[in-house]
């Protein structure tokens, strides 16, 4: 039986697939730092996550090589990290990646650092066994690396000094800076710009979701959203049999995609198109939402509440084995009625499209498809509803992809939001509930001591929170606010903004990764850029603005002020990477009307269901018995029958009492 190295006593699933492997491994921790330092060895850092398709495949070809684990362990201290427990890592080594190769990174990410000061003097990403594609063999990587460590310090450390000089680039203050609108028509028009008017969505292959540029769109009302999120829908991405989306495609086209499952994109996604069944009136968007929604409940949360990390996109040693169709085991599971309507809608009768294989997409609309049948819609769709729930059933058997059952709890928070959202509009109260369920797990198991953890994971919460941390879940606590109020939740939320700022702040503006008391790194990122989830700058700024105009806090308006002065640099030159900043950019500067109703029972319900149908209104229901609110909510007083108290940014209107002239005022809003 094969020995563990140093990560056997790890919670992260991914570190735990590497404990068997001949490689020294150990964890980013004092000990193997200091290890690097004692013996004068360089450290290979290698970054990925678990259901990182090329992190197994070279997990496969080099680290469970003997022949290269042996060249490893001699010649370099080995660190291996989970990018999913630690971003803090990931976001400094991937800038450091493209600082030095003038290339986006990726996982696996593989970084050669100085054991003295922990710069990288040399990266790259999934390298080969064997020298193909451009890409040198691994072993001949470490033989090179090593031969400059020890042959070329002094240029070593130049390179070093520069790198480290451009990571850490003082930040301006802008506070004289007077903030304009000037950023939002102009992403607009470089969304346009690099909109795909066939496929929808942006750029060419490979093809990723970018959900916060289609929030921008969609809360500017674009039909590019709509077709984008209809695409995408009708594509590979999505799960067409149980729900649910995969990370990327690698067409334009949406048809094939890498196929695991990330917690994030469906979390995001869901959102979206729960969003988009209101803005829209379409039900179609509510279905999909409504679908993954399901699946997410099924196939994701603990039983404890959280929600697990990701779903692997390999099974059996096979990418995509899991969900692929051969069409003569298809053809044989399901009636030939049932069969023809499935195979021309999903594209059976097409050419194979992957690996010799079919993976389902929507090849024709199933109107098209029952008349070409000479069937009714409601024919044609029991057709389908049949043949899905025995496909399905089949594809059950098979051996599933594995999980990542960390919960971490940035994630966890963007789904929080995601499935209330998703509750509220498509009146599905078990999606409300599922959300409870996991802000309770959160606060039970990852708020201590008044601080947040960022992940857990067999009963152990790990790592000091990250702004991603604070920032979703204050977004998610305001979101839980307007559907059903708990003043501990507001309480709750009040101390995460008051931690943000006094532990994340930047005296220039803006919020860093970490908080003050962090772990000391080569860099201290204050990430500004959407990437796949949206920039915890922007997303905190939302939700201070949001907080602020609730409860008639200045702290809060001026920390979301001072994060738009800070990235305004960003904004004017590429705003369409920061479309979560340039929604509270908007938030700002044309406020959203906040809506207090006092009441309870059905007038207030009332009440509050017409306005949250005039777009973008913050509102809120204070049940009557709630009582000595903080700040401005304590002026919002009980009358003993419903009214209501509303507020455009600082201006506030008197109180409300008569339902009719709540309708006049919001009427001629939209006017």
């Amino acid at each position: 039986m094969q020995s563990t190295n140093y990560l056997a006593s790890e919670t992260s699933p991914y570190l735990l697939q590497h404990a068997n492997n001949p490689v020294d491994w150990y964890p980013w921790s004092k000990e193997a730092l200091d290890k690097a330092k004692q013996d004068n060895k360089p450290i290979l850092l290698s970054i990925g996550y678990a259901a990182c398709h090329w992190c197994h495949v070279m997990a496969h070809e080099s680290f469970e090589n003997p022949e290269t684990a042996k060249l490893m362990n001699e010649l370099f201290i080995n660190i291996k990290v989970d990018r999913e427990e630690r971003p803090d890592l990931d976001k400094i080594y991937q800038t450091a990646n493209y600082l030095l190769t003038q290339r986006s990174g990726g996982w696996p990410l593989t970084v050669f650092l100085t054991p003295d000061d922990l710069t990288p003097f040399f990266s790259g990403t999934y390298f080969p066994r064997e020298t193909r594609s451009n890409l040198p063999a691994f072993k001949d990587v470490l033989r090179t690396i090593a031969d400059l460590f020890k042959n070329h310090r002094q240029e070593i450390s130049q390179q070093n000094q520069r790198l480290l000089s451009a990571l850490n680039q003082p930040h301006n203050q802008m506070e004289t800076l007077r903030l304009k609108n000037d950023p939002l028509p102009q992403a607009m028009r470089a969304l346009e710009h690099n909109y795909d008017p066939i496929n929808g969505g942006f750029g060419e292959a490979p093809k990723f979701p970018h959900p916060t540029m289609i929030e921008f769109l969609l809360k500017n009302k674009s039909i590019l959203a709509a077709n984008t999120l209809e695409k995408m829908a009708q594509g590979g991405i999505y799960d067409q049999l149980a729900g649910g989306f995969f990370r990327y495609t690698v067409d334009a086209a949406w048809h094939i995609p890498h196929f695991e499952k990330m917690l994030y994109d469906n979390a995001e996604l869901i959102y979206l198109y729960a969003l988009a069944d209101r803005t829209y009136n379409n039900p179609f968007f509510g279905k999909i939402a409504h679908k993954t929604a399901e699946w997410v409940l099924n196939k994701m949360q603990a039983p404890e509440g959280g929600f697990y990390s990701s779903l692997d996109a390999d099974s059996d040693g096979h990418e995509g084995k899991y969900y692929i169709w051969n069409k003569f085991a298809m053809s044989s599971l399901l009636s030939q009625e049932e069969y023809t309507v499935v195979s021309d809608l999903y594209g059976i009768t097409k050419e194979p499209n992957f690996e010799k294989q079919w993976h389902l997409y929507i090849a024709e609309p199933l109107t098209t498809v029952a008349e070409k049948l000479n069937l009714s819609m409601d024919e044609a769709s029991q057709i389908l509803s049949f043949a899905k729930e025995t496909l399905l059933a089949d594809r059950e058997k098979r051996t599933s992809p594995n999980y990542d059952t960390k919960i971490l709890t940035s994630w966890n928070a963007l789904m929080i939001k995601a499935l209330i959202t998703a509750g509220e509009n498509l009146q599905a109260s078990e999606f409300n509930t599922a959300a409870e369920k996991a802000l309770s797990f959160i606060q039970k198991n990852l708020w201590v001591n008044k601080r947040l953890l960022a992940t857990y994971k067999d009963g152990r919460a790990r790592f000091p929170a990250y702004l991603d941390d604070y920032a979703f879940l204050l977004d998610a606590l305001l979101t839980q606010l307007q559907t059903k109020w708990k003043t501990d939740d507001l309480q709750f939320a009040i101390e995460l903004a008051d931690t943000l700022l006094s532990q994340f702040a930047d005296p220039a503006g803006g919020f860093y990764f970490t908080a003050n008391d962090h772990e000391k790194l080569i860099q201290r990122p204050k990430p500004t850029i959407d990437e796949a989830i949206p920039a915890g700058n922007g997303v905190a700024a939302q939700a201070l603005i949001t907080l602020g105009y609730l409860l008639g806090e200045p702290r809060y308006l001026q920390a979301a002020e001072q994060t738009l002065q800070s990235a305004w640099p960003f904004l004017e030159r590429f705003p369409a990477e920061h479309c979560s900043l340039l929604l509270a950019l908007n938030d700002l500067l044309t406020p959203p009307y906040t809506i207090v109703i006092r009441g309870q029972g059905i007038d207030s319900k009332h009440w509050q269901d017409y306005c949250k149908k005039q777009m973008n209104n913050h509102v809120f229901v204070i049940p009557d018995n709630e009582q000595n609110l903080p700040g401005l909510l304590d002026s919002h007083k009980s009358l003993n029958q419903t009214s209501a108290y509303i507020c455009l940014g600082t201006h506030c209107l008197d109180v409300i009492e008569d339902f009719e002239k709540l309708k006049e005022i919001l009427e001629d809003v939209k006017k």
